[in-house]
């Protein structure tokens, strides 16, 4: 019989986490220095990418050792069969980090292997202060207080955001003329992110959020927080979850005339 979640120790667990992160990331910001490094991915990593991500595996190694660890830095660890896997990011957002920009987060998450479900998520800001988090049936929380996503039903309403400003030509490439169509028509729009856009649909101050090219590790955290707060999270072809390598999150009413748009399809 598959164990079930404790959700609330789980969530404790999430946090005391987040608490141990945010000292190793904190005490590197914005030293002089700190080393980066660039992976074959032309990505950055840091120092504290690497102690951040090593004390949280350690950590679970001993507070839950039949789960499995899944970590941007240093892979796969655990039971090859465990039931449950915990999925980190110790930085998201490591560009900004080593340039002193305070728009950076680790981000915790606790995935049910055989549904793919993300039960639990964290997503800690140290230099923001700020901290986001839910478990699944439990609601979503900044800072302690309920967060909930906006009520705006039209595009021609919304504050939309997107990852960078640039679409990859490679990727989704029949979508990006039909996420152009989007933001043209929104209210506003802004290139705010990585973990922050997300955070901020859940908290209802964005409408609509989407990143053409992502991985597992940016989002896994995130979707718990997006859906608990009354939000919709899916890739971009509208497949549920963090694992399709795209991200679009949304207040629910805004969802399938934006999946329509990237596809060229009019407003139902």
């Amino acid at each position: 019989m598959t164990p079930a979640f404790d959700h609330g120790a789980d969530l404790t667990l999430a946090l005391e986490l987040a608490d141990l992160a945010d000292a190793i990331t904190m005490r590197h910001f914005r030293s002089r220095s700190l080393v980066t490094e660039t992976k074959p991915d032309l990505t950055e990593v840091t120092l504290a990418d690497r102690g951040a991500e090593t004390a949280i595996v350690e950590a679970l190694r001993s507070a839950r050792p039949g789960h499995a660890v899944l970590g941007e830095e240093h892979g796969v660890s655990g039971l090859p069969d465990a039931p449950f896997r915990w999925i980190i990011d110790p930085i998201d957002g490591t560009g900004n980090y080593v340039r002193h920009v305070p728009i950076w987060a680790t981000l915790i998450a606790l995935q049910d292997v055989m549904t793919g479900h993300v039960e639990v998520g964290v997503v800690s800001a140290p230099a923001l202060r700020r901290r986001w988090w839910a478990r699944r049936g439990g609601g979503a929380f900044a800072d302690g207080q309920p967060i909930a996503v906006s009520r705006v039903a039209r595009i021609e309403d919304a504050f939309v955001s997107w990852s960078d400003g640039h679409w990859p030509v490679t990727v989704h490439s029949n979508k990006r003329a039909g996420w152009q169509r989007v933001v043209e028509r929104a209210h506003r729009q802004r290139c705010i992110g990585d973990f922050w856009q997300h955070v901020l649909v859940a908290e209802g101050a964005i409408d609509i959020a989407c990143e053409p090219i992502v991985s597992l590790w940016d989002l896994a955290a995130l979707v718990p927080i997006v859906e608990e707060a009354g939000g919709r999270f899916s890739d971009l072809d509208g497949g549920i979850g963090p694992g399709g390598g795209s991200a679009l999150s949304s207040n629910s009413l805004l969802h399938d005339a934006v999946l329509a748009a990237l596809v060229g399809q009019r407003d139902q």
